[in-house]
């Protein structure tokens, strides 16, 4: 769960010594596996109702959710990708489970039957999502070189 953005009271310039009488916070969360995500944020919205003093009024507004999705690694696509991986980076990738916020991943699974394939060129030191994010022109061009390789791979690995 991630508290994206935390305001209330008086917020422009100068000092004011006003108590505020609103206060809002942004919250996101990644669900994993067999998590529904309207069942969570309505034990999210249940239990910050339950610790908040009765003076205070707890209004939750939903926005979006999506299901989890966690991807086999023995598919043509992923060994596909293994090896595109390996050829354009000299290096065997190491697959890891993270979160990422892609819905239609599960609903491709979910509809369409298949895993999807995602591959990331960024590395952990390029602050995503920041206001500093940056990346390499290098891991671009590598991205470039991996995709049509995973395809070229892609094409032996469906005819298997």
């Amino acid at each position: 769960m991630d508290v994206n953005g935390i305001w209330g009271g008086y917020t422009g310039e100068g000092a004011k010594t006003v108590l505020p009488s609103k206060a809002y916070a942004k919250i996101s969360m990644r669900l994993v596996p067999n998590q529904d995500h309207k069942e969570i944020a309505k034990l999210f919205e249940e239990h910050f109702k339950a610790i908040a003093p009765e003076s205070v009024k707890v209004k939750v507004t939903s926005h979006h959710g999506g299901a989890a999705a966690v991807v086999s690694t023995d598919t043509p696509g992923y060994r596909a990708a293994d090896l595109a991986i390996q050829e354009a980076f000299g290096k065997k990738a190491i697959p890891t489970r993270e979160g990422g916020s892609i819905p239609i991943c599960a609903l491709f699974q979910q509809v369409l039957g298949l895993d999807p394939i995602l591959l990331g060129f960024g590395l952990d030191t390029d602050a995503l999502h920041s206001p500093n994010e940056h990346y390499g022109v290098k891991n671009y061009l590598m991205g470039i070189e991996t995709i049509a390789l995973f395809f070229k791979h892609f094409k032996n690995e469906g005819s298997k």
